[in-house]
């Protein structure tokens, strides 16, 4: 069920940590059989949170972090910007990632965050994203967000494991 006492804003560096615990145990819960588990079972909340606040606030502005908050704790996290293709920005915009405290599945904070990262980009033509091939719940959640699978297709390397992601966009006009 949606909640409505939801509130999205800017991420800010008091929430790298937290940030940090939903990324890792989103990865842990949403990839598993999906990604080898020693590869999810190495991922370190302590690691990303270190690297997250030595980036955080450096770049042009052109990224945006977003989270959910509900009763002052973060509950999700998203992040987009320029489309990347490889080391060159297009025309486009990409969501680099959405996850969503696996405690919290189901109540709305996801299409929350995913709404409001598209109204972020929404002077682009388009928002594309990357999701795993096999994960048939992310799938279906962009779907029915408007995202369509455009056809590319590329290997995401899990600790020297090739696992299949596939694009997905849609029209940020009309």
């Amino acid at each position: 069920m949606d909640d409505p006492y939801t509130l999205i804003r800017p991420m800010t560096l008091a929430d790298c940590d937290r940030v940090s615990e939903i990324r890792v145990r989103g990865w842990q819960h949403a990839y598993r059989g999906l990604v080898p588990q020693p590869y999810l079972d190495e991922l370190s909340v302590t690691a990303d949170a270190e690297r997250r606040r030595s980036r955080f606030g450096q770049g042009d502005g052109s990224v945006v972090n977003l989270v959910a908050e509900q009763d002052g704790r973060v509950l999700g996290w998203a992040a987009s910007g320029p489309y990347r293709d490889g080391a060159a920005h297009t025309g486009d915009a990409e969501l680099y990632a959405i996850y969503v405290d696996p405690a919290q599945l189901g109540r709305g904070i996801g299409r929350a965050l995913l709404a409001a990262s598209v109204e972020r980009c929404s002077p682009y033509p388009h928002m594309l994203l990357w999701v795993l091939r096999d994960n048939v719940s992310a799938r279906r959640f962009y779907e029915r967000a408007g995202f369509r699978a455009d056809g590319a297709e590329e290997p995401f390397d899990a600790g020297g494991v090739p696992v299949s992601e596939v694009r997905y966009a849609r029209s940020l006009r009309g």
